[in-house]
């Protein structure tokens, strides 16, 4: 796993301008999701072929002068304990303030390397004016302007040599499912579940993950490991934020995995957190399973599957060709299905077509609808393959892939997955030139 910065400081002092000036630094960087919880925002980032997690952990305030304290205390104390490395941000333009020397109070009790960094300088009466940040005794500091990028080099340099070296963990061939969601849905008491009936587990492995553990288990004569991202570490010295620890092993646990079993709390429904990290795992392109649990507790009629499906498959579009399974934990109902779906959805994201196959399959079907013409050009899909990834992802050849908008290659993908069964994972489609 990759090494986590915080970006911690009062809010206004240009933390988000500059989080969002190093998540596109790289073209290697997964997208930043923003609003998971509250305004924190994740990204990945790397410098000088280092790669790491980031986090801005965003100010927000709502009522009083104490509740404004309190929250910047919790957030930089979450971030203390979560991070590698931590990124102190400073407004030169408004000095040292009371909440500064708050946060610094802080941070001068953490053992893990911290740097100051004041930004807004970008001219050299503003650099002189940065020497009043000694006072926070924190030693040296960093000067940048997020604006325009001034400065974050040599930072960069300096938290990446900081970062501690990343263990090399043994290859796993085995498939990796990841149950993922907000807290309090069940995640545990799934696996539990599982486990407590299940006799044909190898071992549990504690620690391949930071926050998470793995299970190997074998069902259906599938063997694949299960990773548990919830309520792994007790925080003693933090004041418990379940949400943004569960974001968090999330994160981590999507980016690692191969098919994400995401569960949510019908009680609750699909709601913003559940849908964000819904998002999370499409961007990266991992397999997914959706689990409605605690379908015990709802009043039902004929229809209230059918209904509670539609809703999802409306917030979830374009990408609605996703297994929903309803289960109950508690009474054990459907929880093999889910497994059995999952690994479903795995030999979906790792199937291979043929070029042959492919061509034979698709190309009559796009002479029967072809492309419309754009700007009075035509264009001619000539030929089909599937790329070598590790995900599904497929190169139409054609003589204008300029033209080619994307509700028709949304229609290419749909006609994809009709043909040859791609449920629960998603397709890229490229546009190549021949």
């Amino acid at each position: 796993m990759g090494n986590i910065v915080a970006i911690v400081g009062r809010p206004n002092v240009g933390k988000s301008t500059f989080f969002n000036r190093l998540i596109q630094r790289r073209e290697a960087i997964v997208d930043a999701v923003s609003g998971v919880t509250r305004d924190r925002h994740y990204g990945k980032s790397d410098w000088n072929g280092k790669e790491f997690s980031l986090i801005d952990t965003g100010g927000y305030v709502k009522g009083s002068d104490d509740v404004f304290e309190a929250e910047i205390d919790k957030q930089v104390e979450l971030a203390i304990d979560e991070a590698d490395a931590i990124i102190f941000m400073v407004d030169v333009e408004s000095g040292v303030t009371g909440m500064d020397e708050d946060v610094a109070q802080l941070l001068r009790k953490v053992s893990k390397p911290v740097f100051l960094v004041v930004n807004k300088v970008d001219n050299n009466k503003r650099a002189e004016d940065a020497v009043e940040f000694y006072a926070l005794g924190l030693g040296e500091y960093f000067t940048i302007a997020s604006i325009n990028g001034s400065g974050t080099g040599d930072l960069l340099d300096a938290v990446v040599d900081a970062l501690p070296e990343v263990e090399e963990e043994e290859e796993d061939v085995l498939p990796r499912f990841a149950v993922v969601g907000r807290p309090n849905a069940g995640k545990s008491s799934f696996i539990n579940a599982l486990i407590g009936e299940e006799r044909y587990i190898v071992t549990d492995i504690a620690g391949t993950t930071r926050d998470s553990i793995d299970t190997k288990y074998n069902r259906f004569g599938f063997e694949f490991n299960l990773v548990d991202t919830a309520g792994i570490r007790r925080k003693t010295k933090v004041k418990e934020d379940l949400e943004f620890y569960s974001v968090m092993r999330s994160v981590r646990a999507i980016e690692h995995c191969d098919v994400c079993l995401l569960v949510l709390d019908a009680t609750r429904g699909f709601d913003g957190q559940v849908q964000n990290i819904f998002w999370l795992a499409e961007r990266n392109r991992k397999g997914v399973v959706i689990l409605v649990n605690k379908w015990d507790l709802i009043e039902k009629d004929t229809k209230s599957t059918r209904e509670f499906e539609k809703v999802i498959r409306k917030e979830i579009e374009p990408f609605t060709d996703v297994p929903i399974v309803f289960i109950s934990v508690t009474n054990k109902q459907r929880i093999y299905k889910a497994i059995e779906t999952a690994v479903e959805v795995y030999q979906n994201r790792t199937k291979k077509i043929k070029t042959s196959k492919l061509n034979e399959v698709m190309l009559p079907i796009i002479e029967n609808y072809p492309p419309p013409a754009y700007k009075g050009k035509f264009v001619k899909i000539k030929y089909i393959m599937q790329l070598p990834t590790p995900q599904p992802q497929f190169a139409f050849f054609c003589n204008l892939p300029q033209y080619v908008r994307d509700p028709y290659k949304r229609f290419l993908e749909n006609n994809l997955r009709e043909q040859f069964d791609f449920k629960g994972v998603p397709i890229s489609v490229y546009m190549r030139k021949k």
